[in-house]
């Protein structure tokens, strides 16, 4: 570990933009919690309880898009930074430790509101010392994490349904963000502070999700280690695998060259909406692990709706938060993958007396469809600035 000052905590316009094997560490931390956050979906029998998982898939994915943030602005090889990075790994454990136990609501909630006060703390106290101008930045944050933190140990202590203070925390979260942190005597952070994103954040990006999407084929490689190999399960174990190469293939086409644009406005743009477009790829990547992991366990038979709402919904939702992506910061919409996403959506009231496995191959041909498109020129061209402002 590295020892350093404030004057150097403040990533340097000239340093190495390359993640470090801590970050890279603290991402697998957090794709193991998304790969149980999907086996939480997957034993759910019903629509009941899913506001819950729901919330909390929000709440890990904001801590690893806030820390990112946090290491992209400031140097990861100082010893606060990791000291932060640790914190939250530890938390992130602990989240994950109590996802599927009800009675866990107050784990749950101290591992999502510690790192973040902790990670406040500890970058206004070091920052406060050598009067750096980046206080202002951390307090913003912090002041918004407080707010929130008493919603979410509010709703911890409540005798049932801790998701109905949950959902207001989090709400506060990402609405909290997405206005630029407006603090009483301090205001908002400055829109030039997001020009400041160096390529480290493009590539944390795509590593998270990358990594992410192996959730695809790992949650059910855990489901078919303890079952009868058949060959329809064989079959749905290889639709899952074409599917996580797919969904590869359709995130990478340009995801960062984007967020590593150095046009001032689209880096703004890019910087404020990517947390946001990437939470709707991930709930799709977590959703169709989920529906693997049902999908292997029972191929044949009927398809439940609430699998076919999974099967076909989880992939739905990966494009749609990729092609909302390019739309919001390059301004062009790829229209094959607007017809692929309305054909994946049109199919599930008609594939309800399919098993399985059939409806399985189906978004395996449509995913397939919409990368023979991209290849074949359907896809967004040369990035180009919108007119409106940032």
């Amino acid at each position: 570990m590295t020892t350093g000052g404030s004057s150097e905590l403040v990533r340097r316009p000239n340093g190495s933009t390359r993640a470090t094997l801590l970050e890279l560490l603290f991402d697998v931390v957090f794709v193991a919690a998304l790969a149980l956050v999907s086996m939480l979906i997957a034993e759910r029998a019903s629509w009941n309880g899913l506001a819950p998982v729901v919330i909390m898939l929000m709440a890990v994915w904001w801590t690893w898009s806030i820390t990112s943030t946090t290491t992209d602005f400031y140097d990861p090889d100082q010893l606060p930074i990791q000291a932060i990075l640790m914190v939250t790994m530890l938390g992130a454990v602990v989240t994950a430790a109590a996802l599927a136990v009800d009675s866990h609501a107050l784990v749950f909630a101290v591992g999502y509101v510690i790192p973040h006060l902790v990670r406040g703390v500890v970058l206004v106290g070091v920052l406060h010392r050598r009067r750096h101008m980046a206080e202002q930045r951390a307090a913003r944050f912090l002041f918004w994490f407080v707010v929130s933190s008493f919603f979410w140990v509010g709703g911890a202590l409540l005798p049932e349904r801790p998701w109905t203070l949950w959902a207001v925390a989090v709400t506060i979260d990402y609405v909290s963000a997405a206005a630029r942190y407006p603090t009483p005597g301090l205001g908002r952070v400055p829109f030039g502070q997001y020009e400041k994103t160096t390529e480290h954040l493009g590539e944390r990006y795509q590593q998270f999700a990358i990594l992410a999407l192996g959730d695809v084929i790992l949650v059910p490689t855990l489901e078919i280690s303890r079952s009868e190999f058949t060959l329809a399960r064989a079959t749905a174990f290889l639709s899952a695998f074409a599917v996580m190469l797919l969904l590869w293939q359709i995130y990478v086409l340009g995801a960062g060259d984007i967020v590593r644009t150095t046009a001032p406005r689209l880096l703004r743009r890019a910087t404020r909406l990517a947390p946001y477009t990437h939470l709707l790829m991930l709930a799709g990547i977590v959703c169709t692990a989920a529906a693997f992991d049902l999908v292997v366990e029972r191929p044949t038979g009927d398809t439940p709706q609430r699998w076919i709402a999974l099967i076909l919904g989880g992939p739905a939702l990966a494009l749609l938060g990729r092609t909302l992506f390019t739309y919001r910061i390059v301004g062009t919409l790829p229209w094959h993958r607007v017809l692929w996403l309305l054909l994946l959506l049109a199919a599930m009231p008609w594939v309800g007396g399919w098993p399985p496995v059939l409806v399985a191959i189906l978004v395996v041909v449509m995913l397939a469809g919409v990368v023979t498109g991209d290849a074949l020129g359907g896809r967004s061209r040369r990035p180009r600035l919108r007119g409106r402002p940032g």
